[in-house]
């Protein structure tokens, strides 16, 4: 239920559908946290896709994921293997970082990407004039930015993931509870080029 109640905000069948996800594909949940977008990806790839879920050092996932047949739970992006990932999805993981860890760890994601293989980078806004650290946000001018000087080329900035009602020189989702975990949040979907 508590997944559920995320559903407006998040949108997973429009997601799904905007990353072209289909059954039997292989997709990654970066930092999956607890688990809310690898349940999607289980769900829609079925029974003969894969899902990986990406821990990070933390490593333990809740129990019903373990659980899952489909799903294979790794710690560090470089122990999946390179060119393998149809689809892949990191949310509200990057204002954690600086221009130095995002180039590292976009080439981290680009190396497991199949050629043409897609990637959503999801995050609460935040202001370009303000300091975002405390707020848990950044501007998506900053990680444009970053994208632009990764290898990937960017298909597409969507609004599917806006709350205009949002303050944005306020804390994001979980830290401010009036907005009910529904920050306002950019989205964008990426390409590794075919070869």
């Amino acid at each position: 239920m508590d997944d559920r109640i995320r559903d407006g905000a998040r949108h997973p069948v429009q997601t799904m559908e905007l990353l072209n996800v289909e059954a039997g594909m292989t997709v990654v949940d970066i930092g999956a946290g607890g688990g809310w977008w690898t349940r999607v990806f289980a769900a829609a790839v079925g029974p003969n896709g894969q899902v990986i879920s990406q821990r990070g050092r933390s490593g333990d996932a809740p129990a019903d994921i373990a659980a899952m047949s489909n799903v294979d739970i790794v710690g560090q992006l470089s122990d999946i293997d390179a060119n393998s990932v149809d689809v892949a999805l990191t949310a509200l993981n990057i204002h954690h970082s600086n221009a130095e860890r995002a180039a590292v760890y976009f080439q981290e994601i680009y190396a497991m990407m199949k050629p043409g293989g897609l990637v959503a980078v999801i995050d609460h806004i935040g202001e370009e004039a303000i300091d975002n650290s405390e707020l848990h946000r950044i501007p998506p001018s900053v990680v444009r930015g970053w994208l632009e000087d990764s290898d990937f080329e960017i298909l597409e900035e969507s609004n599917l993931m806006r709350n205009y009602a949002d303050d944005h020189t306020r804390p994001s989702g979980g830290f401010e509870p009036v907005l009910g975990r529904n920050s306002d949040r950019f989205l964008f979907v990426l390409r590794k080029p075919a070869m």
